[in-house]
């Protein structure tokens, strides 16, 4: 399969050393893509990813970056068009971490934290890689979450920041799709990998929470960052492109 063989540029996956971004980088190269990824602290997992995508034949580099700052992410995204002649595909899979906490006990300062963390940054990445996005008639694709769409208990934290995402992912598929431009999401839901596989590892899940949250899955399973990349690289196909602004819910019947 080789969905972005003939693709000009690279993509560029945001957040690729960690465990969705890095599923996302792979799927990219194998199916024919050069791959640009960001990292904030793991070089030795960005590194990792690199040579897998190179493994694949593909070029690949990382950058270190922060989001948050928005002059070093427009800089960065010129850097990539220096390096790889372009960007076909801009994959959002960057965020902080989302500590699980009732609502009520989030203080504004943390939740304007997580705002600046999540939904700032999209923005910062978003904006300045339209034009480039509008000269390869490219597409942006932004990992969210499902709690979007069902709201787990003590999630607030991902679902209030990541609905912002979302609404600005279908604003700019409104309004850049006149340039060729399509914009989607892809919202996991609960994985044995990535963001879900932390808050195992920190008892911020127990067995208890883990056996309700199974049971509120339709297919009674939890998936993993391979289901995710499926669905982001589908998307960035051509095979999607008749389809923008749309949200995936990839969570095996949790928002049911």
């Amino acid at each position: 399969m080789s969905d972005f063989g003939d693709r000009a540029g690279a993509a560029v996956v945001t957040g690729g050393s960690g465990g969705i971004g890095a599923a996302i980088a792979r799927l990219l190269a194998e199916r024919g893509s050069d791959v640009a990824i960001t990292y904030n602290r793991n070089l030795a997992a960005a590194d990792k990813v690199v040579a897998e995508v190179e493994a694949h034949g593909r070029k690949a580099k990382a950058w270190q970056l922060s989001l948050e700052d928005e002059t070093a992410t427009a800089a960065f995204l010129s850097d990539v068009v220096a390096e790889f002649g372009g960007i076909h595909t801009l994959v959002y899979a960057a965020g902080p971490h989302v500590p699980m906490v009732h609502l009520s006990k989030v203080t504004p300062a943390e939740f304007r934290r997580q705002v600046d963390q999540d939904v700032i940054a999209f923005f910062n990445l978003a904006q300045p890689a339209m034009p480039v996005l509008r000269a390869s008639k490219g597409n942006l694709v932004a990992v969210t979450t499902v709690a979007t769409r069902r709201f787990p208990v003590r999630d607030g934290l991902s679902a209030g920041p990541k609905g912002a995402v979302e609404a600005l992912v279908r604003g700019f598929a409104a309004e850049e799709g006149r340039f060729g431009v399509r914009a989607n999401c892809v919202g996991p839901g609960m994985l044995v990998d990535g963001m879900a596989e932390r808050l195992i590892g920190s008892g911020a899940l127990d067995e208890r929470a883990l056996d309700v949250a199974k049971n509120n899955i339709a297919m009674r399973r939890f998936g993993n960052a391979t289901d995710i990349a499926e669905a982001v690289c589908f998307l960035a196909s051509d095979k999607a492109s008749y389809i923008t602004g749309l949200m995936v819910d990839v969570d095996g019947g949790y928002h049911l």
